[in-house]
């Protein structure tokens, strides 16, 4: 008995071992490709993730899940960007789109929203102490904020709700490319993040103000880089799951019927996005929560004024 229980051991053992193995090098996996002569994306486990090549060095949008991955980022980044990071910009608070930031060094401009840098106090307070102290959003601004580094011109825009109530878009201007964050998810189910602000009802809307801006090629915060008839899909598929949401909640319907009677049109080449145990983002995920919202079920929080931060 004692052998056999040995062997068992040693087995899971193994097998854990392997696993671990396979998680980190699933974690850390990064690709790249280039969207212009001077900016290119990078593709592995999170948010996509923007870098700009300037005379002065990189400029980084969104920094991934992990701050293992963010050291990777950095060193790929600063290769790719003609050398040491100028500024991090974060487009909304989700830790797979910020909790790379640790491996900047501390004083690094990070630029963000208002509401962003609230999000992250309310929502993910306990990882931005410790190790990541003073890793968080420092450069903060509501509307509009603009950097000229290096001969290039990065245009960050708060544009409305949608993904969250904190979203920002990034105009590299030079090269008509725009990083649109988790606003745009290119062919893949939203993550719908009622609480933070997020709204389907606004959506579109907000989305009409990212595409009056002038740009050619765009990256998502998810999917593979597109155009904006790639971005013209995803709005029309976001105003249409609005609209049912709407109808659905008008004449009273519960979730299960309103799942049931769900005909929505287009999404035939959407794919759901999900890791077993922690989230599926598919179909019947973003109708629930539009028809939450337009049930008036979900509310957003409310939130405190953001800590102190710079301010340009």
């Amino acid at each position: 008995m004692g052998r056999k229980v040995g062997v068992i051991a040693a087995v899971l053992t193994a097998l854990a071992g392997l696993l671990a193995v396979y998680l980190y090098n699933r974690i850390t996996f990064l690709d790249h490709d280039a969207v212009s002569d001077s900016v290119h994306v990078i593709y592995g486990v999170g948010g996509n993730v923007a870098v700009l090549r300037t005379q002065s060095g990189a400029v980084i949008v969104d920094t991934m899940a992990f701050p293992i991955q963010g050291r990777r980022i950095l060193d790929l980044a600063e290769r790719l960007g003609g050398g040491p990071t100028q500024a991090v910009v974060n487009t909304h608070y989700h830790a797979d789109h910020t909790h790379g930031n640790p491996a900047w060094p501390i004083g690094t401009r990070i630029v963000a929203t208002e509401r962003t840098r609230a999000y992250l106090e309310r929502f993910d307070p306990a990882f931005w102490e410790g190790s990541a102290a003073g890793s968080a959003p420092n450069e903060l601004f509501t509307d509009r904020h603009e950097l000229r580094i290096g001969g290039k011109t990065i245009r960050s825009f708060y544009l409305g709700r949608g993904h969250t109530g904190g979203d920002l878009v990034v105009l590299f201007v030079e090269d008509r490319v725009l990083h649109a964050g988790d606003l745009f998810f290119n062919r893949r189910y939203p993550n719908i993040d009622l609480e933070a602000g997020g709204s389907v009802q606004q959506w579109a809307e907000t989305l009409d103000r990212v595409l009056a801006l002038n740009f050619d090629k765009v990256i998502p915060g998810h999917g593979p880089v597109t155009d904006r008839a790639g971005l013209l899909e995803f709005q029309r598929f976001i105003a249409e799951l609005a609209e049912f949401a709407r109808e659905s909640a008008a004449a009273g319907k519960s979730l299960e019927e309103t799942l049931a009677a769900a005909d929505l049109e287009r999404d035939g080449a959407f794919e759901e996005m999900s890791i077993p145990f922690l989230f599926k983002f598919d179909r019947d995920f973003a109708i629930r929560r539009a028809w939450e919202e337009a049930s008036g079920i979900v509310q957003p929080v409310e939130l405190s004024a953001p800590a102190p931060a710079k301010n340009h």
